[in-house]
């Protein structure tokens, strides 16, 4: 049986917790004391952790880290209620910290607070947002930021081999991290090809999808599938449809010309649709296909 990995957000934090402190607040005194527990009575993820955290200046406070996979809409709802849950839970101020992990789709804003205004009354939670995408990958080997060391593909000048090779060894020269190996493979396929994940390191697929990134990247994927396959489902109803018509309008149509029809992309499809209610013969369809197919 295979051993489950604890490649979750907890394990990684937990290598290294006064240097992931230290440089999610940017504040070179605050120190690590204790990692908490995040489960709440209504909320409960494998990669939100809740530090709690001591520094000179501001005390005793929590810092609450959300690693995300990828940012999408409900980010900022989510932070204003788990910084909320935290403060009610432990009664201490809480510093909201937002990971992404992986860059959206350029349509994608990612704010950096919560803001509502509701029959006069106003709500809003601030929270620090750092895209790991723009964090320089230099930076996990000078401020020895171990729980980075998997992401170091994604990082910002981390994709070249020379950088991945450089974080693979550092992985596998400690036995505590060595199980992470999986991990930076995981992340080193989307900027490397395949075949060169697998030249220079382990790809140990039956420990990697033990990780909750895994298995969020697996349910992204089936969600996509599924709009595709919903998407293609309306597309084959429409050629159908707009075949019938076709043979309605202008009479039975050859079988090249029923190709020429099924090879029309959704967009033409609709723009046939339209142009056929003009058709009286089989010229006219010809012609608009030569023209616009």
């Amino acid at each position: 049986m295979v051993k489950k990995a604890d490649i979750g957000g907890k394990r990684l934090i937990s290598l290294a917790p006064t240097a992931w402190v230290q440089w999610v607040t940017q504040q070179p005194d605050v120190i690590a004391q204790e990692i908490l527990g995040s489960d709440f009575q209504w909320v409960s993820r494998e990669n939100d952790v809740l530090v709690k955290a001591y520094s000179p200046t501001q005390g005793e406070f929590l810092i609450l880290n959300e690693l995300q996979l990828r940012y999408n809409d409900k980010l900022p709802v989510r932070m204003r209620a788990y910084a909320a849950l935290a403060e009610e839970k432990y009664s201490l101020p809480t510093y909201p910290v937002l990971i992404n992990i992986l860059p959206p789709a350029s349509t994608v804003t990612i704010l950096d607070r919560y803001e509502a205004n509701f029959m006069g009354l106003q709500s809003r939670q601030d929270y620090q947002v750092i895209n790991l995408w723009e964090v320089e990958a230099a930076i996990v080997f000078e401020q020895s930021l171990n729980a980075l060391l998997p992401f170091v593909p994604v990082l910002k000048n981390g994709g070249e081999t020379t950088v991945v090779q450089r974080a693979l060894n550092q992985l596998r020269g400690d036995q505590q991290l060595v199980e992470l190996e999986s991990l930076l493979a995981f992340f080193a396929s989307f900027v490397l090809g395949s075949e060169i994940v697998r030249q220079i390191m382990r790809w140990d697929m039956a420990v990697l999808r033990e990780s909750p990134w895994y298995q969020e990247i697996l349910r992204e994927g089936e969600r996509l599938g599924e709009q595709r396959g919903k998407q293609e489902g309306r597309q084959e109803e429409g050629r159908s449809l707009i075949l019938k018509q076709l043979a309605r309008r202008v009479g039975a149509l050859s079988p090249e010309t029923t190709a020429q029809v099924e090879a029309l992309s959704i967009e033409q499809l609709e723009e046939l649709g339209e142009a056929l209610l003009d058709f009286t013969q089989i010229e006219e369809l010809t012609a608009w296909l030569d023209q616009n197919a």
